[in-house]
């Protein structure tokens, strides 16, 4: 099982690493759930482009997610203690920052994996007053079919513990207004998080995203964007052949 899990991990890190433009040198972090309450998570300063097997450092997820469940703050001492004491092998790399959020993301029904990006032109939306349009409007019907109806959005905090709660709270909020699990989270002039229960539903989440924010830009510049009416959204999101197109990129 840890196996499989830290295989397609690394397909995910060459997919979307540096010749993707979405990370470059340290940026961005993904996880893998393992089914007994730990998971596997990119060790901190790390490159997606040129990620290894001992890169990936199984941690428990309890430690995390009780610290999310405390009103107490961390010191940045306490933090790096946090993150240490997580791991499995003691010997192993000081998991990412982030560690916690994908402890949280990863405790939702259904998901397994996390990928988290800064892609350029996402990113270009997200430090842009445009990022609630990007993030609640949708341009094309792709868009909807592998980033969801919609993304959560999340304002600029600091990495980290505070990141989590606000990612938590929103997400929340989130599944309680529309009954579902996003399929994307867009954080304000920090970048983008996929969510899914394949590691390809991961990967077509972050290119179309990507894609996604190329039109959005592009299409700015020509008076728009044109975005499409909510019934048309809608329609696309229950279509029964858009499931069976999203079964299938599972399977590529």
């Amino acid at each position: 099982m840890t196996d499989t899990i830290r295989r397609h991990l690394l397909d995910m890190a060459a997919h979307i690493g540096e010749a993707q433009q979405m990370a470059i040198l340290g940026e961005g972090n993904i996880s893998g759930t393992l089914d007994d309450g730990r998971f596997l998570v990119k060790a901190s300063g790390t490159r997606l482009g040129a990620l290894k097997p001992d890169h990936l450092v199984e941690v428990e997820a309890a430690p995390f997610l009780a610290a999310m469940q405390h009103d107490t703050p961390l010191d940045d001492a306490a933090m790096k203690r946090l993150l240490l004491d997580a791991r499995a092998d003691a010997d192993a790399l000081k998991p990412s920052v982030e560690s916690l959020f994908h402890a949280w993301l990863l405790d939702l029904p259904a998901v397994r994996y996390v990928g988290h990006t800064h892609p350029i032109a996402v990113n270009q939306i997200l430090c842009s007053p445009r990022a609630e349009d990007f993030a609640t409007r949708r341009l094309f019907p792709d868009q909807i079919v592998y980033c969801g109806a919609e993304s959560v959005l999340v304002p600029y905090v600091d990495p980290g513990l505070t990141l989590a709660r606000e990612i938590a709270q929103r997400t929340e909020a989130f599944r309680a207004r529309t009954g579902r699990i996003p399929k994307t989270i867009l954080l304000e002039n920090h970048g983008l998080i996929a969510l899914g229960a394949k590691h390809t539903d991961v990967m077509a989440a972050l290119d179309m995203a990507e894609k996604a924010a190329r039109v959005f830009t592009g299409a700015a510049a020509l008076g728009g964007p044109v975005f499409m009416d909510e019934h048309h959204v809608r329609r696309i999101d229950h279509r029964p052949d858009e499931h069976y197109r999203q079964r299938m990129i599972r399977e590529t």
